[in-house]
C-alpha cells in the first residue's frame, strides 16, 4: 500500500506544478498585451497598426490555449471537452482572420475585442491558479463571476466587428473560396462560412451570458465564499 500511495502523490505534485505554471504564464501574458495596448494608444508607433504591435503576443498566448483542450481531454481538469474546444476554436478563428485578412488590422473590433478577452483572461487564469494553491482572493472571485456582464457584450461586438470587416474583402477577393464547375466537382465560399460563424452568435450569446449569471448567484452566494468574503473584509 505504500509504494502505491508515493505512485498517487507525485503524479498530482507534478500536474499541480504544471497547471500552476500554465495559469499564470497566461496571466503574465495576457497581462503585458494589455499593456501594450494601452501603450500603443498613449504613445502611437509611427507607419504601425495595433495588430502589428500585438501580433505575436496574441499569437503565442491564444494558441497557448490548445493546451486546454489536452488538459481537458487527458482528465488532467475537469470540464466539458466540447465546449472547450469550441471556446478554445472561436478564439482561434478571430486571430486567424485578423493574421491574414489585411482589412481587419484596421477594424474597430479589434480593440474592443482585445481588450475584453485580455481582461477576461487575466481574472480567469488568476482564478484557476490560485484554486490550485487552495485559496482564491475574493476580489478574483468577484471579478471572475462579475466582470462578464461587461466583457461579454463588449468582446462579443469587437468580434462580430471583425468578422464583419472582413466580409468584405473576403468577397472581392473571394479569399480560400473554390467556385464550380471544377474537377473535383465542389464549391466552397469563406464568405458564406464567415458569414454563418456571425449567425451562430445570435442563439449562443444569450445561452452563455445567462449561464454565468447563474453561475455567479451560485458561486457568490455560496457559504464558502461568503466566509471568503469575511476574512478578506
Amino acid at each position: 500500500m505504500a509504494p502505491k500511495a508515493k505512485t498517487n502523490k507525485k503524479p498530482g505534485a507534478v500536474v499541480n506544478a504544471y497547471l500552476l505554471a500554465y495559469n499564470f504564464i497566461q496571466v503574465f501574458g495576457w497581462s503585458y498585451l494589455l499593456y501594450q495596448i494601452f501603450d500603443f494608444y498613449v504613445r502611437p508607433p509611427k507607419d504601425q497598426s495595433l495588430w502589428d504591435v500585438v501580433k505575436y503576443t496574441v499569437g503565442i498566448f491564444q494558441n497557448a490555449a490548445f493546451l486546454e483542450i489536452f488538459n481537458v481531454a487527458t482528465g488532467l481538469v475537469k470540464s466539458n471537452l466540447t465546449v472547450t474546444i469550441q471556446q478554445v476554436l472561436s478564439r482561434v478563428v478571430i486571430v486567424a482572420a485578423i493574421a491574414f485578412i489585411p482589412e481587419t488590422s484596421d477594424s474597430p473590433g479589434l480593440t474592443l475585442a482585445l481588450v475584453a478577452w485580455c481582461i477576461a483572461e487575466i481574472t480567469r487564469y488568476s482564478y484557476y491558479g490560485f484554486n490550485i494553491v487552495g485559496f482564491i482572493p475574493y476580489p478574483i472571485i468577484w471579478a471572475r463571476y462579475t466582470f462578464f456582464y461587461v466583457l461579454y457584450p463588449v468582446g462579443v461586438t469587437g468580434e462580430l466587428l471583425v468578422y464583419w470587416t472582413s466580409l468584405g474583402y473576403v468577397g472581392r477577393t473571394k479569399m480560400w473560396s473554390i467556385e464550380m464547375p471544377n474537377k473535383y466537382n465542389i464549391s466552397f465560399s469563406l464568405w458564406t462560412v464567415i458569414l454563418m460563424i456571425m449567425l451562430v452568435y445570435i442563439p449562443l450569446f444569450p445561452q452563455m451570458y445567462f449561464h454565468m449569471m447563474q453561475q455567479r448567484k451560485k458561486t457568490l452566494g455560496s457559504p464558502a465564499v461568503k466566509n471568503v468574503q469575511k476574512k478578506v473584509q
